[in-house]
């Protein structure tokens, strides 16, 4: 190739035009329409029928536990108890932990404290038949951790003789209400207008 012509292709390409070829190899930008696909509106019910059963799912947990644990009978010491129990809660991880002491009423305050300093102080101040059913419903919380809840919690429900499908079918009744609820239209409420005053 002469040296010549070389030259004026470096040229143009310095000056900002495209060499020959590359034309081809540009690949077309995405329009607006094609960056933000439309939301499925299938999709989007699936998803919201998937939240909900998992917040009936958990729920129907949390009252299973709580009757497990109310059925739990007294029989150790309070220090007892309160060793066993204290040991369990360091085992806990935090999510855990704010669900569970959130169950008695314990969340962080402004003060800054914690809620696993909360809870050990909630321990401590507990009566020895309450201790004994938190002993319960913290090693149920941790084997359900670790493996199947739902079978873990079947077979505490069957040692204390709780019934998880009674459970189950009130939530089913209170969550379908409340989408009921929902559903229906609010009344407007009507403005009074006041009569003007004559002059």
């Amino acid at each position: 190739m002469p040296l010549h012509r070389r030259s004026d292709r470096l040229r143009g390409n310095r000056q900002g035009r495209t060499p020959q070829g590359l034309h081809s190899a540009r690949l077309p930008r995405p329009s607006p329409e094609e960056k933000k696909p439309a939301v499925d509106a299938s999709y989007k019910a699936q998803q919201d029928k998937e939240r909900r059963e998992q917040a009936v799912s958990y729920i129907i947990s949390v009252r299973t536990l709580a009757a497990i644990t109310a059925a739990v009978p007294v029989r150790l010491l309070k220090r007892d108890l309160l060793f066993v129990a204290e040991r369990l809660t360091a085992l806990l991880n935090e999510n855990h932990l704010i669900a569970l002491a959130r169950q008695h009423g314990i969340k962080s305050t402004k003060d800054g404290d914690s809620v696993p300093k909360l809870f050990n102080a909630y321990l401590r101040r507990a009566e020895e038949s309450k201790l004994g059913s938190i002993v319960i419903e913290l090693t149920i919380v941790l084997a359900a951790a670790r493996g199947n809840s739902n079978t873990i919690l079947r077979e505490a429900a069957a040692v204390y003789k709780v019934n998880p499908d009674a459970i189950a079918l009130k939530v089913k009744q209170e969550f379908a209400a409340k989408e009921k609820a929902k559903k229906e239209p609010k009344p407007v409420a009507k403005v009074a207008v006041k009569p003007k005053k004559a002059a």
